[in-house]
């Protein structure tokens, strides 16, 4: 093997050198400042994409938080309009329980002045069939007859207080 010989060594060793220096020189003046500027274009460009997504961020927070402001705004609008529906309901079954009520009072009234007047003319004709039976009974306990005066006056006398 010719790498093992030592009478060609030293030479091996110096173009190793001159090979090494040569590359070293290539690559930090060519190579390295290239891929120097790629790794920075690179970092710029992460922190770019960063800042635009926190902008990104920022406003979608912004919307939402808008968002959640016309959603409680929808929400106290709907609740007002529910409201105003509720009372209006409530002051139209308060108009109709009115109209009922009157409705109600006025046939309670018609049907206590059918039963007074019924009372009444119940009454009348109980003076009437009294008057008669009383005028029954006397003339046939005593065989004689009463005139309907006199039994109508003994009747009110007996049933006034």
């Amino acid at each position: 093997m010719p790498q093992f010989d030592f009478a060609s060594f030293v030479p091996q060793l110096i173009w190793l050198a001159i090979t090494f220096i040569t590359l070293y020189f290539v690559m930090s003046r060519i190579a390295l400042p290239r891929i120097a500027n790629v790794i920075e274009e690179r970092r710029d460009r992460i922190a770019n994409d960063l800042d635009q997504a926190e902008q990104l961020k920022l406003k979608t927070e912004e919307a939402i938080a808008t968002y959640e402001q016309a959603l409680a705004e929808a929400r106290a609008k709907a609740h007002g309009i529910a409201q105003e529906a509720r009372d209006k309901l409530s002051a139209e079954i308060d108009q109709e329980r009115g109209v009922a009520d009157k409705q109600v009072a006025e046939k309670t009234a018609e049907a206590e002045a059918r039963i007074r007047a019924s009372g009444k003319a119940a009454l009348a004709h109980v003076n009437e069939v009294a008057a008669d039976t009383a005028g029954s009974i006397v003339q046939a306990m005593t065989g004689g007859s009463a005139t309907k005066a006199e039994i109508s006056a003994a009747i009110r006398k007996e049933m006034s207080p």
